[in-house]
């Protein structure tokens, strides 16, 4: 018992020092899982390990088969959870370099890497292509926290982002066939009947599959499920397509619950976001104990086993050969400069599915004796640590070398999508500068993708919004929803992450009323609340601009269009095409002759 607690508590203390140190979980929970496993074997007196999963395959915390059970349950949610995130819409609309990467790249992957390894380890073709199809994944798990680190230019953030979202079960995809395929063809010698009997575990692991997502949505659908019983009982239906799936046809539950999850995350779900943060969590927890069980389940000989020159000519080939020759030929007329697509190259860290579905399929093998099995978990685990560690260690210092850091952040973050909000977005945007809007209001979201902006559907109370690395240009911070109290907490919760250059917000109505005038966070004008810019935008939906001859020219225009009932200042912008907004800082804004000041409203002389 105090071992397993132990475990639980390890796991979450390393997913906090990963949080807090802003590394990859995973670096930390595999390190800590070695330190109680084959390190610990040099320090206890009697060669022992501080804890041991399984040991002679009959003893320890896990004796006989009940580590592999574990696993396999652990991964089955875990896969299922990576399936939730894939959505179709996404596939087509990410872009050709994306889409190259998650098909071109990871096939040219998966075909160099498995020849690597026949050749320079002499391992069976089934075994080496079987290593390959394990690191042609670049999860998010290791790549969001690099990301999110580190202030990138859209379309690196974006690329690298997506492609570890979409390659992750698609890799898992990958690799539950190749192993299917191994599994299959060592009871029956790659004859027929293997063919027949691999085609069978497909077709039931797919059925399956997709019979238990729309049963499942169908259930969610017509109300069958109260909410409280919602997510467990999606937790135990994963668990039950598992042990069914396997029950039918042996190793097809991993395929099964991929497509299960892959299916039910595009349908119009009811309550889909909660299931995948109930998903989540128990993901994080899943994953916080299995790493270190299955870095704590390595033994010394498997480390000398890939001890020698030969990992390190591996490594060397996926890392700066494979990685950089499957991002140049996919990225071909992409778009991305070559600077732009040397960092890529360089971004390429494996993570969870790799090493977890790695340590499960080799002991699978190993069980079983396939020749050569027993250098599937170390190699895999060689390739995932040394890619976070080079990544999280140099992927700063690289991104200033090539350029790709981003040194000012100018995009900007309004929350609120409103007719006024949406207005000004446009403006902006037409003026070259990226603006995303956020609003819970499905409507006012719609109204804006309309009208071509950049906007996000989402809750301000979530926490939702600091993982999206895709937001790594803003520093402009606008709180613009119709309520005071959200404009506030506006401010309070995303000023350190999106207001580098400035966070602001609307006057409240009580603010107007009572004449408040707020020396920093005030928006355009202390004269104006949701509710006035709303009337303005409704009689006079217009961006206009004025030349200014000089500082003094500024300040009496702002006074002069203080005094009009139907005009609010906005912005001002310099001879170099850059805006300022205007707040209740303006008497700071330093107009030369050549600006222009933007207002909303009524045309003025």
């Amino acid at each position: 018992m105090e071992v397993l607690a132990g475990i639980i508590i390890l796991g979450i203390v390393a997913q906090w020092a990963a949080w807090k140190l802003k590394l990859p979980a995973i670096l930390p929970l595999i390190l800590i899982g070695l330190l109680v496993g084959p390190v610990s074997t040099f320090i206890t007196a009697d060669a022992s390990k501080w804890i041991e999963p399984v040991w002679n395959g009959q003893e320890g915390l896990f004796p006989r088969e009940q580590l592999f059970n574990f696993i396999s349950l652990a991964i089955s949610i875990i896969l299922f959870e990576g399936g939730l995130t894939l959505k179709k819409e996404e596939v087509l609309t990410v872009g050709p370099a994306i889409l190259k990467l998650i098909t071109l790249g990871a096939g040219i992957t998966f075909v160099g890497a498995g020849i690597s390894a026949h050749y320079i380890f002499d391992l069976s073709w089934p075994i080496s292509f079987l290593f390959a199809a394990l690191i042609i994944v670049t999860g998010p798990t290791v790549i969001a926290p690099i990301l999110r680190n580190i202030p990138l230019k859209k379309d690196v953030s974006t690329v690298l982002k997506w492609e570890g979202i979409l390659i992750d079960p698609i890799g898992a995809l990958v690799a539950v066939l190749v192993f299917e395929f191994i599994s299959v063809g060592a009871g029956y010698e790659y004859t027929k009947e293997a063919l027949l009997e691999f085609v069978k575990i497909v077709f039931i692991g797919t059925s399956i599959g997709f019979t238990a997502a729309y049963g499942l949505y169908y259930a969610i659908k017509r109300s069958m499920i109260p909410d409280y019983l919602l997510n467990v009982l999606t937790l135990a239906t994963v668990l039950a397509v598992f042990v069914l799936s396997d029950f039918f046809a042996h190793e097809s539950g991993l395929l099964a619950v991929v497509i299960m999850g892959m299916v039910l995350g595009n349908m119009k779900v009811r309550k889909l976001k909660d299931i995948l943060h109930f998903k989540e969590s128990l993901s994080i927890l899943l994953i916080s104990i299995l790493f270190i069980l299955l870095s704590a389940n390595i033994n010394v000989e498997d480390v000398l086993l890939i001890y020698k020159w030969e990992s390190l000519w591996l490594f060397l080939i996926v890392v700066f050969l494979l990685r950089p020759l499957s991002v140049f030929l996919s990225t071909l007329g992409g778009g991305l400069r070559f600077n732009e697509k040397l960092f890529i190259s360089w971004v390429g860290p494996r993570g969870i599915v790799a090493a977890g579905i790695a340590s499960l399929f080799g002991l699978k093998l190993a069980m079983k004796g396939e020749p050569g099995a027993a250098y599937i978990t170390p190699l895999v685990f060689m390739i995932v640590l040394g890619t976070v560690l080079l990544n999280a260690t140099t992927a700063r210092t690289l991104s200033k070398i090539l350029g790709v850091f981003l040194k000012s952040s100018n995009g900007i973050l309004m929350v609120g999508a409103s007719n006024f909000a949406r207005l000004i977005a446009g403006y902006l945007k037409n003026n070259d500068r990226r603006v995303v809007l956020i609003d819970s209001n499905a409507d006012n979201i719609k109204k804006a993708r309309a009208l071509g902006l950049e906007a996000i559907e989402g809750n301000i109370y979530a926490e939702d919004l600091l993982e999206d690395v895709e937001l790594n240009d803003v520093g402009y911070l606008l709180a613009v929803t119709g309520s005071a109290s959200v404009n506030e907490y506006v401010l309070q919760k995303f000023t350190p992450f999106f207001g580098e250059r400035g966070a602001f917000r609307l006057t409240s109505t009580d603010e107007l009323k009572d004449g408040v005038v707020l020396p920093k966070a005030q928006l355009f004008t202390h004269r104006d609340d949701f509710i006035n810019l709303s009337e303005v935008v409704r009689d006079f939906p217009s961006v206009n601009e004025i030349a200014i001859n000089s500082q003094k020219h500024f300040t009496e225009l702002l006074k002069q269009l203080e005094k009009e009932p139907n005009t609010i200042p906005l912005f001002l912008r310099n001879q170099q095409d850059e805006i300022h907004i205007i707040s209740s800082q303006r008497a700071t804004l330093k107009a030369r002759s050549g600006d222009r000041l933007m207002y909303l409203g009524k045309q003025v002389a």
